[in-house]
């Protein structure tokens, strides 16, 4: 019986220790693929990061890294008004972007509160068609609204900026159904709770429901300053003129034939630049993803 036993323990003894060896193995390997993957995204970020710094601005290199190291390229980025005003384009970017930014999340929220607490006639009805709408791509509809622009007045000069800032801010309403399905979570016991303390829709809405989405709207915040910061195509077809263009049109045009040789090295400098403001927003509203039921008031 004992010696049953003790075939029973070394069988299990050995069991448990391939199921380790299995489970090292597979977690080498895993950090082993992971590591290959950080590999290749950094790479990029890398060169383009010591690009920026290359005293050699055409764009054919022999190495990995610049032979020569300078700082000039950043200086004529921002001091340079003759060839491609970059500090004109970004300033008019981060303008377009933060009013989109703050435009696009009272768009959502309203729209999703309406779709997620209220019920109407038509609700369902708008829910499906906005589904739908969705499903084509937005690419679709740049000539009419060119036009529309166009007819209202706001496809030349510096009416150009408030054109952007409509055509981004305006469809964004439609991208309810993220915020929605958060919404849907929050219990309807605390706006009842708030209703019969005396609370309005409006006071349930910013002392209950806003405070709880924080995480939402910190989310809605950055797709809201993204998308007209990296846009190109609305931007190219509504900025016309070159005094008029964003970052991106900025960027593209560094590289055509007839700056490339000279702004190669620059465009990499302006890349790095427009990635700043990105990664401050992101630095600053990180804290708000964890933040969720703790924020609300009942009023």
């Amino acid at each position: 019986m004992s010696n049953n036993n003790s075939a029973a323990a070394v069988e299990s003894h050995g069991f448990l220790h391939d199921q380790k060896k299995r489970r090292i193995v597979g977690d080498i390997a895993a950090h082993l693929f992971l590591a290959v993957l950080a590999v290749i995204w950094l790479v990029p970020i890398v060169w383009v990061f010591a690009e920026s710094f290359n005293k050699n601005t055409a764009p054919y290199t022999s190495s990995f890294f610049p032979k020569e190291w300078t700082l000039e390229n950043y200086k004529v980025l921002f001091t340079d008004r003759n060839v491609l005003n970059f500090p004109k384009m970004f300033t008019t970017t981060f303008i377009i972007a933060c009013f989109t930014c703050v435009i696009s999340v009272i768009f959502v929220l309203s729209v999703a509160y309406c779709m997620s607490r209220m019920r109407f006639r038509v609700r369902k009805t708008f829910m499906n068609v906005v589904l739908i709408l969705g499903m084509f791509p937005s690419i679709m509809a740049v000539t009419a609204i060119y036009f529309i622009l166009k007819a209202m007045g706001l496809a030349d000069g510096n009416m150009t900026i408030v054109a952007l800032i409509l055509v981004y801010s305006a469809g964004t309403g439609a991208g309810f159904y993220v915020m929605k399905g958060y919404m849907d979570t929050i219990p309807t016991s605390l706006d009842e709770a708030a209703l019969l303390d005396g609370c309005t829709r409006f006071q349930v809405f910013y002392k209950i429901i806003i405070p709880i989405c924080k995480p939402m709207i910190v989310y809605q915040a950055i797709i809201g300053f993204l998308g007209p910061w990296l846009d190109f195509v609305m931007a190219k077809v509504i900025c016309r003129t070159q005094s008029n263009y964003t970052v991106a049109l900025g960027l593209w045009l560094m590289l055509q034939k007839e700056y490339i040789q000279n702004w190669y090295a620059r465009f990499a400098a302006a890349a790095v630049v427009i990635s700043i403001p990105i990664a401050i927003l992101f630095i600053l509203m990180q804290r708000f993803y964890q933040e969720s039921m703790a924020g609300s008031v009942k009023g």
